[in-house]
């Protein structure tokens, strides 16, 4: 039966991209063409540009030797290099949400930062192209000769960084670094046919970018060689050969195309995944379809937490057995929240399917936003559901991916609003903004205005300089419909409401449903505004009976925001908190910090007497200091 459910996946995985075949590729619609005003991300942005990059870069540049190592490796008089093997790429990862942020709000200073970084990074470059500073400092005789030791996952993030940076800046320099770097590469493995299985998967999807920002298809194509390296015994060094671990903890296993389920390392998968997804765009290969929609069920069905986390083990900062989700013992790193929204994006642009926003806007608005403090200088690798109060946020780390990979994602997530092709338009998040599209023969403005994720009434002004037929295609979250997520991992207590309406300038209309989307066909003209109304109340989740984690346990809901209980707001004794069965929820206009919340007020009674008490939204705990929180609460039996 199991091999007849996978040949059914993947014979639907093959039509789904054959039907795609005839119209034009989807593409997502970039943040440097959205001016973000929305209430909710808007302060959050400003936050990045104020407090978390000035954060960063004082750790980087004074705190750390993370730029002076490429002052050291330019004047080349044998200097010590400072911190881990694989620090360079958080300086990466650094400029590229300073780029990103340069375009939501242009600050000369911070641009002076930059370029003075890039000038520091092309003077440590050697001669071939070749450039990562652990190896020019500690012997250049041992590069390339240790698959785990992040060497192409440094240059990933590097062309990343220089891509970022001249889309937004218009500067090639740091561009030309990282294509003298990617041309070594190419020459030093594809073109002369030698095996390497990059021991941290970035490259692939940083290869893809590169292809699509030069035109240079022999990036895509070393994007694939990569891919294609990976499951035929290539693999050697420390991971590889731990026992416990072993190739599948870098996806190793088994080539890409033939994988069936999640394993190993979180952060490391989704870039591999979000890699792919990408090459079977550019390359119109099913194959890497097929293996992804596989794995992509096994993650969401199986291992993934209501937060829209995943990765529940320590121990290899990832996946273990399925079902196997502790609460407080929770990894749930950062990293890999970002790095699922990366690839839900993605997913989405290969299928078409509403399905892979829901995730990707459960991870962000949880998972992944909860990284980030309230004040934007402190973060947290990793993101339990349950704390004893031993729990808190930190300035930095001594791994310090975290910081730099959730300010480039909040700085940039007008990437994540809209898809778009030729003839017709996605709305896939509900954030207000300002954009303009080229859509069926003429340019047509959209302004977005909403309060989501408080309220779900989301307006829609249209302004085509002519009138024009086209698609729109609004999202209809799982939520609304009461399937929180796809595969039943979590159900919501009560049944699906309805009420979702949908007026196009001030009348009702009929429409058709579509792969999770409201399809408005139409003629468009000047003026034309839609009202998306959502309803958004508050309901309780259960897990599946094999998430012994939650057992008689529910959590809280509303919208896309998963609601947690604190310390802060309800003393001590959360533990013994218990949710009565006929509970009632009160929508409550709250504070954490500077940040307005609605937060939710359960009140009801026990035989022991009423029970009372102030849920929050997740993404908000641990900003008022170390203590108890709760998502998963007992439930009356």
């Amino acid at each position: 039966m199991k091999i007849r459910l996978l040949l059914l996946v993947c014979l639907m995985s093959s039509q789904a991209l054959s039907a795609r075949q005839g119209q034009s590729p989807l593409q997502s619609h970039s943040f440097s063409q959205i001016q973000i005003t929305d209430s909710f991300w808007k302060p959050k942005l400003e936050k990045v540009a104020q407090k978390s990059l000035p954060a960063a870069i004082y750790q980087t540049e004074v705190k750390t030797g993370r730029i002076r190592n490429f002052e050291k490796a330019a004047r080349k008089l044998g200097e010590a290099h400072e911190g881990i093997y694989y620090d360079d790429s958080d300086v990466y990862k650094l400029l590229e949400a300073m780029a990103y942020s340069l375009q939501n709000f242009p600050d000369a200073e911070l641009e002076r930062k930059a370029d003075e970084w890039i000038a520091k990074i092309a003077a440590a470059q050697e001669a071939d192209g070749y450039l990562n500073t652990y190896y020019t400092l500690t012997g250049l005789q041992n590069r390339w000769t240790d698959m785990e030791k992040h060497e192409a996952y440094c240059a990933g993030h590097l062309m990343e960084a220089g891509v970022a940076y001249y889309q937004a800046t218009g500067k090639r320099q740091l561009l030309e670094v990282a294509t003298r770097m990617a041309d070594h590469i190419d020459g030093q493995f594809r073109q002369a046919n030698q095996p390497w299985v990059t021991g941290h998967e970035e490259i692939e999807l940083a290869l893809v970018k590169l292809y699509k920002t030069t035109g240079e298809r022999r990036y895509l194509d070393l994007a694939d060689w990569f891919l294609d390296q990976r499951g035929r015994g290539f693999g050697k060094g420390a991971i590889w050969d731990k026992a416990e671990w072993g190739p599948d903890y870098a996806q190793d296993g088994v080539p890409v195309k033939q994988q069936k389920e999640i394993t190993g390392h979180a952060v490391r998968a989704m870039y591999l995944y979000t890699g792919a997804a990408d090459v079977a765009v550019s390359k119109n290969d099913p194959g890497y379809m097929n293996a992804m929609k596989t794995v992509w069920e096994d993650v969401v069905y199986r291992n993934m937490y209501v937060t829209g986390g995943i990765g529940s083990s320590g121990s290899n900062e990832g996946f273990s057995l399925d079902y196997d989700l502790p609460n407080e013992h929770a990894y749930a790193e950062t990293c890999a929240s970002v790095g699922m929204v990366f690839w839900n994006q993605r997913m989405n642009l290969l299928e078409g399917q509403a399905q892979y926003i829901d995730v990707l806007e459960r991870s962000l608005y949880n998972a992944a936003l909860d990284g980030l403090s309230l004040t934007g200088d402190h973060f947290f690798y990793g993101n339990p559901l349950a704390s004893s109060g031993q729990h808190a946020r930190k300035e930095w780390f001594g791994t310090a991916c975290c910081p730099s990979n959730i300010s480039r994602l909040v700085a940039s997530v007008g990437d994540y609003i809209y898809v778009k092709n030729e003839s017709a338009l996605w709305v896939n998040l509900f954030i207000g903004n300002r954009t303009e599209f080229d859509v069926a023969g003429t340019k047509v403005a959209v302004e977005m205005e909403t309060e989501f994720p408080w309220d779900g009434k989301v307006s829609l002004s249209l302004d085509p300089q002519k009138a024009a037929r086209f698609a729109l295609n609004l999202r209809i979250p799982g939520w609304v419909g009461g399937e929180p997520v796809p595969g039943e991992l979590y159900r919501f207590l009560d049944e699906g409401t309805d009420g979702l309406t949908l007026l196009v300038n001030g009348e009702k209309v009929d429409f058709q449903t579509k792969n999770g989307y409201a399809v408005l066909d139409r003629e468009w003209k000047k003026g034309d505004r839609i009202t998306y109304a959502m309803p958004m109340e508050v309901r309780e989740l259960r897990s599946r009976p094999e998430v012994l984690a939650n057992t008689d346990r529910v959590a809280i809901q509303r919208g896309p925001l998963v609601y947690c209980v604190e310390g802060a707001d309800n003393g001590p004794g959360l533990s013994e908190l218990i949710v009565p069965e006929n509970v009632s929820f009160e929508v409550v206009d709250a504070r954490v910090l500077d940040e307005a919340v609605r937060a939710v007020r359960l009140t009801g009674s026990l035989d022991s007497g009423p029970v009372s008490a102030l849920a929050i939204p997740y993404y908000t705990w641990a900003n008022r200091g170390a203590n108890d929180m709760y998502v998963w609460l007992r439930k009356e039996k």
